[in-house]
């Protein structure tokens, strides 16, 4: 009996060792990979690991943002949270005090060479930011070679930041094709964990093109691989031993690893690593219009098979889409014949194009597709008026909300032209399900301006079971809104 369970536990270990597979059949064959066959990574680690770096950030920080006893110590610490946990004193902390003089903070990260003459890529998070003369950066190679870096430019819209050190014939990347990566392939990653250089950490890629809720700009490669504060900036390799990705950030409670990662498309980050090498910043397109999702209810609606596109829900006065004679209600459904299948693709393929660029926007109006060019202009941000309270006016039954006239200082506050729109008081019955709440500007029904009360409640009735309302939302600005009534 015992030689048996013996058999059994040597048959088990054997599972689990196998000879090492070759780096392209490995990727070739990743679908097919079973426990008996899994990857050895050690030929890969040995291949790319030269061009990894660990990379180390001192800046001087104003009064009182150092921790006594811990001059060393910011906020961008990996062991800051830990020291917080443990009772320490840290910014922010009741025993925190505050003056002096200023104290030095010291961050690490991780990075990768992808030119021989030695232009590093990470993050701009790892970096601190904007470059300043208080800012000293350190490339560690694989080596011990330490070499002093100059900031060539940071983006912290994608969190990339472009590093240069003087040197030659320096070990780089090879550059992959992040489109090609299928979820469920094996992928390796190299940084410096907790200031661990050199480590390995391996898993698969759990999803493509992740939206997260701060960013437009980045559709994020999400892993389990293991990534921990040290990691960020470094390389995200497939098993052919290429870049794929940057790794970015994690999703965490605790301040750790807890199975999801993301990681910046290394597409994405060379666009931006051009720009701010050749310009020392990035500039990025913009069309002027607030666009939002089409859900399963608007697609209907709108008469669109499937729940594909960008849909606009406000177009900015004297904005390149308003003189390209786009209108709130359309549908972008593709931009110089590259297709936006959600919303989130739309920022991203305007914001790659130049201030100044020609585009044709193909959009879905009124059941039929159109065509308009557009010059873009160059981005920047803006923000809606809050939405201001007052007596009630009048209801609509049907569609559950409570309802009055604008006042004219209300409407001067949002930019709206007087009888255009009605407020919302309460909502309660299909509008409430559908998201209306106090405060909103209902501002059409399908599309049909709502100038008063009554002509919303015509509208409402005239649009059947099912309609869409066009909302103005405070700071979140318009949006489209489907509404099912019972």
């Amino acid at each position: 009996m015992k030689k048996n369970l013996l058999s059994l536990a040597v048959a088990g270990v054997m599972l689990c060792v196998s000879p090492m597979v070759p780096l392209a059949q490995a990727q070739e064959d990743a679908p097919s990979l079973v426990a008996g066959a899994l990857p050895d990574f050690s030929a890969l680690v040995q291949e790319v690991g030269a061009a990894v770096v660990n990379i180390s950030v001192v800046k001087k920080l104003p009064t009182g943002m150092a921790m006594p006893g811990f001059p060393g110590m910011s906020p961008d610490d990996p062991f800051y949270d830990l020291m917080r946990r443990f009772g320490f004193p840290v910014p922010g902390h009741p025993g925190f005090p505050g003056g002096g003089a200023p104290q030095i903070s010291q961050g690490i990260g991780s990075g990768f060479i992808i030119s021989a003459d030695g232009y590093v890529l990470t993050n701009a998070h790892v970096v601190g930011g904007a470059p300043g003369a208080d800012t000293e950066v350190t490339v560690t190679l694989n080596d011990k070679r330490e070499m002093k870096a100059k900031i060539v430019g940071v983006d912290e819209r994608t969190d990339v930041a472009v590093l240069k050190v003087d040197g030659k014939n320096l070990p780089v990347v090879r550059m992959g094709d992040p489109e090609k990566v299928r979820v469920g392939q094996w992928v390796v990653a190299v940084g410096s964990p907790f200031g661990f250089e050199n480590t390995v950490t391996a898993g698969i890629v759990s999803a493509k093109a992740r939206r997260l809720p701060s960013e437009t700009y980045v559709p994020f490669i999400q892993t389990d691989v293991a990534i921990n504060p040290g990691n960020s900036g470094g390389p995200l390799f497939n098993l052919a031993g290429e870049v794929i990705g940057i790794n970015s950030q994690i999703y965490s409670r605790s301040g750790g690893f807890m199975g999801i990662s993301f990681a910046i498309p290394i597409d994405v980050a060379l666009k931006v690593e051009r720009q701010l090498v050749e310009h020392g910043s990035v500039q990025r397109g913009k069309l002027g219009i607030t666009i939002q999702s089409v859900t399963q209810e608007l697609a209907q609606n709108f008469g669109l098979k499937q729940p594909t596109g960008a849909l606009v829900a406000n177009v900015e006065p004297g904005s390149a889409a308003e003189r390209a004679g786009m209108q709130a209600g359309d549908v972008v459904l593709d931009v110089d014949g590259e297709t936006v299948n959600d919303s989130g693709d739309l920022p991203r393929i305007i914001g790659e194009k130049t201030p100044g660029a020609k585009v044709r926007v193909k959009v879905w109006r009124n059941g039929a597709e159109k065509t308009v060019d557009a010059t873009l202009d160059q981005m920047q941000s803006s923000s809606s008026p809050s939405v201001a309270k007052g007596q009630n006016d009048g209801g609509s039954d049907k569609l559950g909300v409570s309802v009055r006239a604008l006042t004219e200082n209300e409407a001067r506050r949002l930019n709206l032209k007087p009888g255009q729109g009605v407020l919302v008081q309460s909502a309660d019955g299909a509008a409430a399900r559908a998201g209306i709440r106090s405060g909103d500007v209902l501002l059409a029904v399908n599309n049909q301006p709502v100038d008063s009360v009554a002509t919303l409640r015509r509208l409402v009735d005239a649009a059947g079971k099912q309609f869409a309302l066009l909302v103005q939302r405070g700071e979140e600005g318009r949006i489209f809104v489907a509404v099912k009534l019972n």
